[in-house]
């Protein structure tokens, strides 16, 4: 019981999140499936105006990672480096990008994979993740019309195991994710959660620099 709280708690912390790419141990050892064929590079002048913007997080970036939940604070983040790859998945015809961030905490290996695509029928960004800790599934969407914001932001929930202690265990947290493209070399993704009837906090913070 305690390890299956421990792999949900580690979950729901280092999504990515928002997903968002960190890692904690388990008590079992998994390895990567290799990954489908990518293609790296996408023709820009085939593209609509929301896939295009999704150009810039191609490649492999190094990511600073800050959690400030389930053992961080505001003022004592814990503190992670990680590897961050995305590539466009040519299997769906270049319409979603995926990430798959690795890292080492503790002893352990870390995986996650996310997809990211741009849904022009809604104008807004949609964000998805898995992990090699749990098979929770994290998903988060756009406002619809909300495509052309100059920061991404995409909206979803899960119910807390007890990440933000034992007064919410089993409660529904509104979520939130942003990416800020902030230049060809720098990437910012931020998770918020909103406990009920509190204000808004950080959960997670990774910051991406391109290798």
């Amino acid at each position: 019981m305690r390890s299956t709280l421990s792999r949900v708690l580690c979950s729901v912390t280092f999504v990515a999140i928002a997903a968002l790419g960190g890692g904690c141990s388990d008590d079992t050892t998994t390895t990567a499936a290799p990954a489908a064929s990518s293609s790296a590079t996408v023709d820009p002048s085939a593209q609509d105006p929301g896939h295009r913007r999704l150009n810039q997080l191609v490649g492999e970036w190094r990511g600073d990672k800050s959690t400030f939940v389930a053992g961080g604070t505001p003022d004592k983040p814990i503190r992670t480096e990680i590897v961050s790859r995305w590539q466009w998945i040519a299997e769906t015809g270049n319409n979603f990008l995926r990430e798959i961030a690795t890292g080492d905490f503790g002893d352990r290996p870390y995986y996650r994979q996310g997809t990211l695509g741009y849904a022009p029928t809604d104008n807004r960004y949609e964000w998805t993740t898995v992990d090699s800790v749990t098979p929770m599934m994290m998903t988060y969407k756009g406002v619809a019309g909300s495509g052309s914001d100059t920061e991404i932001t995409m909206f979803g929930e899960f119910t807390d195991p007890g990440v933000l202690g034992d007064r919410f265990v089993g409660q529904r947290i509104p979520m939130r994710t942003t990416i800020r493209l902030e230049s060809a070399d720098r990437v910012a993704m931020e998770l918020y959660f909103t406990p009920p009837g509190q204000a808004e906090m950080i959960a997670d913070r990774v910051i991406l620099t391109r290798k």
